[in-house]
């Protein structure tokens, strides 16, 4: 069996089981189990398909880490207003999810997949970590396009990607980034500066749009490459020129905040799939009525054991 690490963006994922998965279901406290069954059967559901052998949650300790914020003040003010209307890419955890929050972490203890988190970073900064410093090959699952610029075939890096629905997964590798957005994995970051995001309150660059980020990039490597040449008014446009020129404070702070942090000192953890233990997976499933989610997942990871 060959070594396989899979990292579940986590809060990507219960997120869109709590919009997703219907609330009928209660734990005998009466709190909703929705997204916490939900997550069950995604974690079944990729196991079963992608077959990996190490299993790693990844934590949002700080989803909107000051110093990112301090670069580009915008960066996701919208998740957090008053006014944002909840949905699968609004931070504010409503109510009914937050109250689910020790559930999930329960059933992943339960089932012996550690969470990791860092502080004052993201999940995307563990997973990040966790892939450029593993040595075996990695599946990076996520709904967030960020974490794109992490695929990389010569080490083994794909990203089964959630945007369409977990009955409509996408597994990304270097041809097909290339394929959808007209540059190559390492250039995604630079790629979504130049864009921006507004999921992300990135402003991007005023009056460049994806294709022509995208020429860009295939015309001088990097953004780097595209600033020296605004700079020294070689091979861009009067027009493509002068907007660069005039982001350049903003470009100067964006790379920052969009690449993921890759250096992080994470723990040495065995995140190797075990059978669940027999007496912990009833305790949970008696407490939070977790049911039939819960057995898939359990049948899934020890199919993998």
């Amino acid at each position: 069996m060959t070594d396989r690490l899979m990292l579940l963006d986590t809060a990507s994922l219960y997120f869109r089981a709590f919009y997703g998965v219907p609330d009928t279901v209660k734990a005998p406290d009466g709190r909703p189990v929705n997204a916490a069954r939900g997550l069950l059967d995604m974690i079944a559901k990729l196991v079963t398909a992608y077959e990996p052998t190490h299993l790693i949650a990844c934590w949002d300790d700080d989803w909107r880490p000051q110093w990112r914020v301090d670069l580009i003040p915008s960066y996701k003010t919208h998740r957090v207003a008053e006014e944002v209307a909840a949905g699968p890419d609004v931070e504010v955890v409503p109510d009914p999810l937050e109250v689910q929050i020790e559930v999930i972490r329960n059933e992943l203890a339960a089932l012996g997949v550690p969470i990791v988190g860092a502080a004052e970073h993201e999940a995307d900064d563990v997973i990040a970590s966790f892939a450029s410093q593993a040595s075996t090959p990695v599946d990076v699952v996520t709904g967030d396009r960020d974490l794109f610029q992490l695929v990389d075939d010569a080490s083994g890096v794909r990203v089964i990607y959630t945007g369409r629905g977990m009955s409509n997964l996408d597994v990304l590798d270097d041809a097909a980034v290339v394929a959808k957005y007209g540059v190559l994995p390492r250039q995604y970051a630079d790629f979504a500066v130049l864009r921006g995001d507004a999921s992300d309150g990135l402003p991007g660059v005023a009056g460049i749009g994806e294709k022509t980020a995208a020429t860009l990039l295939q015309k001088h490597g990097d953004l780097a490459g595209i600033r020296a040449a605004a700079e020294n008014g070689d091979g861009l446009t009067a027009g493509v020129r002068a907007k660069v020129l005039a982001a350049g404070d903003y470009l100067a702070v964006a790379p920052t905040v969009v690449e993921m942090v890759r250096t992080l000192d994470l723990p040495d953890i065995d995140a190797r799939l075990r059978e669940p233990d027999a007496e912990a997976i009833a305790a949970v499933d008696a407490a939070w009525n977790l049911g039939s989610p819960l057995q898939r997942a359990v049948a899934a990871i020890t199919a993998r054991a």
